[in-house]
């Protein structure tokens, strides 16, 4: 049976090595807090039969090991190289469906959203949900055929081009656009997250 699968990257909650640009703003302690409690959030809020959730960690070897991750959540890890590589090394990895991938630091995702991510794969190859940085939350893909060897190499990760740089990397696929997200950078995200996960 083809179940649709929901990949989750979360990073060790370690003060230092995660949210450091919220770090900077906050104190490292706090943006790590932050993280691990936001993450934790997310994964209770996600749960849902129509998706089997797998956590994508990093690092490899301590993010297998954690306990501070659900213990019921399968766990792949990442692996070497920039966020394209890891991302479509996860879609070639995953059992047959479509599947997306989603960062942990959005606390506007809601079941909605992803219901509608994988409801866009029936019609479409692809399906991003756009960030208001020019880069995005979620990325997914039906899976009918193997991904492109370009696919998500050679983006500019961090700048408004993510997103175009993203789908360039799809040549003649169909590809949809779902809801805008905002992730948390810096402080100044906070409230505009927070707005979103209330409305």
């Amino acid at each position: 049976m083809i179940r649709r699968q929901l990949v989750v990257m979360v990073k060790e909650p370690n003060p230092g090595r995660v949210k450091t640009r919220l770090g900077r703003d906050i104190g490292m302690t706090s943006a790590a807090w932050w993280f691990r409690h936001q993450t934790a959030a997310l994964l209770r809020r996600l749960q849902d039969p129509r998706w089997h959730i797998t956590l994508a960690v990093a690092p490899d070897h301590e993010g297998q090991a954690s306990r501070i991750w659900p213990g019921h959540l399968d766990r792949i890890p990442q692996g070497p190289g920039d966020l394209g590589d890891r991302m479509a090394r996860i879609f070639r990895s995953l059992p047959p469906g479509p599947a997306c991938i989603v960062g942990a630091d959005i606390p506007g995702i809601e079941k909605a959203h992803v219901a509608r991510a994988f409801a866009a794969l029936g019609s479409h190859d692809a399906v991003f949900g756009p960030a208001p940085d020019g880069g995005y939350w979620l990325v997914g893909l039906k899976r009918v055929a193997p991904p492109p060897a370009t696919l998500l190499q050679n983006v500019r990760w961090s700048t408004e081009q993510a997103l175009s740089d993203s789908i360039a990397t799809l040549p003649g696929r169909r590809i949809a656009l779902i809801d805008e997200l905002a992730d948390v950078d810096r402080a100044a995200d906070l409230p505009i997250a927070r707005r979103q996960h209330l409305s």
